[in-house]
């Protein structure tokens, strides 16, 4: 799978969450040595990297923890709290980045956020349509197995 550059994923992308709107989700994976010191994912809502956004001491989780079939990015009727990045070199302060996944009828919602949105304001949930988020995450552990 070829990798974008968060710039690519921006321009793919355009805009951001309104209120209301349904986001769209990207899912990328570093491929770790020499690129990054380990493998790692990353989470794009509307062309905005969540992780980097959120806390940038953070890197994600190994994607083949993430991405598993019914592993924990898998939204269920009952929400979950699902760790999706961990400080990579431990400082004062939260040592993970934690978001809350709930199904709800075709529309899958992440809360528990706090990132800097397109217009630097706090975006604190953001909705995806069922059918393109369980694609991407299908696509990306795919990938996954399919190798660099």
């Amino acid at each position: 799978m070829p990798r974008r550059s968060p710039r690519e994923v921006r321009a793919a992308v355009p805009g951001g969450q309104s209120d209301g709107a349904v986001s769209t989700l990207l899912i990328s994976a570093c491929p770790g040595p020499p690129a990054c010191t380990a493998v790692h994912t990353y989470l794009f809502v509307d062309g905005l990297d969540v992780i980097t956004r959120s806390d940038s001491r953070m890197a994600g989780l190994d994607p083949r923890r993430l991405l598993r079939p019914g592993g924990p990015l898998y939204p269920t009727d009952m929400p979950c709290t699902v760790d999706v990045a961990t400080q990579e070199h431990p400082e004062p302060g939260p040592d993970r980045l934690t978001i809350r996944v709930r199904l709800r009828g075709d529309t899958v919602t992440w809360s528990d956020l706090m990132y800097p949105g397109p217009d630097d304001r706090p975006i604190e949930e953001v909705r995806f349509r069922l059918k393109q988020y369980l694609g991407e995450v299908e696509r990306a552990f795919a990938a996954l197995k399919d190798g660099p």
